[in-house]
């Protein structure tokens, strides 16, 4: 169901005969407020209009019109158009397009560093776009961290010192300023360097006094606007690796800004590519891979490696039947493997994944008079997680097949085979072929 859109309450729609407009009304509005409660942040049909008299801007882009007739017709330039998403708590949004597609102009509007020309920036229920100037400024300063593409360091400050300065303009006391910094250096892996200077580090040590200057500040959101894309490619990805590990003990909510499909589809939770102001597609990036919403989508992801994006859990079977460790024996392994038409048999014990018993080591378990599994039972098995990217489970699958998908507690969830992997493959690369 598309944002906004409202649910159906049950029996709310029959209330009040003669009143079913009223009735309607009251249910979508209720659902709507919910909506913005439930996410952390809420965007609603935003628009920016560079130019002056901008709100004529908007009336156009209502009427039809494009951002290039737009421009030519009254010089007004169209930097968001009409959109409208939320961000959950603890996601990383990766917004992404070409330039001038409107990306860096929206990440700005979320706390206002450019102006809305209208529409609603909700966060957890509260309008950004009402706000006063010393709202917006605790807003800024409490809620909000940026990190920009240029470090934008002070030279002449310790790299202990620039991290303290967002502290130092709330006027955090000195003592407590020196820990959070030193804490948030720890954080990115910069512990030993607070005594240097911007100009002794490399481009990506750089980077991470940039983000530890942010994450000093203990902000829930971090906005990111094209973070890395000024460094190497060594070192970009080093710099990915380390926001991903980050996340993983932080859970900030991350919108991340990028040009870059594999950073796109290697951060997101869920991306939103952007084209001339307006959202052209919004989902996973399996999704997006898989079904393309249009000839644009389709062209800016067509030379993506799907194994990168295809995870185990997408491409596992049911592992049907198992043993159980506890009350079977090599017989009953036999008779299950037997009705499954398997050469092999997982084992769980107290409903986790303990190893695996194969059919002829079962067989000469059964002439040897063994009554359970103990001795043949496989431990050393391949275990993956539910969102193991495809390419991590060739290397895997050559070795032995199948392998296991666990979750963090050790339950199976499913089974992978080589066959099931070539074919979730194949039919990827049909369906971006298609696509073009």
């Amino acid at each position: 169901m598309p944002y906004g859109a409202p649910a159906k309450a049950s029996g709310s729609w029959e209330t009040a005969p003669g009143r079913c407009g009223v009735a309607a009304y009251a249910v979508t509005s209720t659902n709507r407020e919910r909506q913005t409660v439930d996410h952390k942040i809420v965007v609603q049909n935003l628009y920016k209009i560079f130019g002056n008299h901008p709100r004529k801007g908007v009336k156009l882009l209502k009427q039809g019109y494009t951002k290039d007739q737009i421009l030519e017709k009254t010089g007004l330039g169209v930097g968001i158009a009409d959109v409208s998403f939320h961000v959950d708590e603890g996601e990383i949004l990766v917004i992404m397009g070409l330039s001038g597609s409107g990306k860096s102009t929206l990440v700005r509007c979320l706390n206002r560093l450019i102006e809305p020309t209208d529409g609603k920036i909700l966060l957890e229920g509260t309008d950004v776009t009402s706000l006063n100037r010393e709202e917006l400024r605790q807003l800024r300063q409490k809620r909000f961290g940026m990190v920009f593409q240029h470090f934008a360091l002070f030279p002449r400050r310790s790299v202990i010192r620039n991290v303290e300065y967002g502290l130092e303009v709330q006027k955090v006391p000195a003592a407590e300023r020196s820990e959070r910094a030193m804490i948030a250096l720890e954080q990115v892996g910069l512990k030993g360097w607070e005594d240097s200077y911007p100009a002794q580090l490399s481009g990506g040590m750089q980077q991470r006094v940039g983000l530890a200057r942010a994450l000093a500040l203990d902000p829930d959101i971090m906005l990111m606007d094209e973070a890395f894309s000024a460094l190497d490619p060594l070192i970009r990805r080093d710099m990915q690796d380390e926001l991903i590990k980050l996340q993983e003990k932080m859970h900030k909510t991350i919108i991340f800004i990028s040009h870059d499909l594999d950073e796109a589809l290697k951060l997101g939770d869920r991306i939103i590519l952007m084209k001339d102001g307006h959202i052209v597609q919004e989902g996973t990036a399996e999704a997006i891979l898989t079904s393309p919403a249009d000839e644009y989508v389709a062209k800016f992801v067509q030379d993506v490696d799907i194994s990168k994006v295809v995870t185990a859990d997408t491409i596992m079977k049911n592992p049907g039947e198992v043993a159980s460790f506890a009350h079977d024996g090599p017989k009953a392994a036999l008779w299950k493997m037997r009705q499954a038409g398997l050469s092999s048999i997982y084992v769980q014990h107290k409903n986790r994944l303990v190893g695996l018993v194969r059919a002829e080591d079962a067989s000469a378990a059964l002439k040897a008079g063994d009554k359970d599994l103990r001795n043949i039972l496989v431990t050393d098995i391949h275990r993956v997680s539910p969102d193991t990217p495809a390419y991590e489970l060739f290397p895997l699958l050559v070795e032995s097949s199948p392998v296991a998908v666990v979750d963090s507690e050790d339950h199976l969830m499913g089974v992978i085979i080589k066959g099931s992997l070539l074919a979730a493959l194949a039919e990827g690369v049909q369906t971006n072929g298609m696509a073009e």
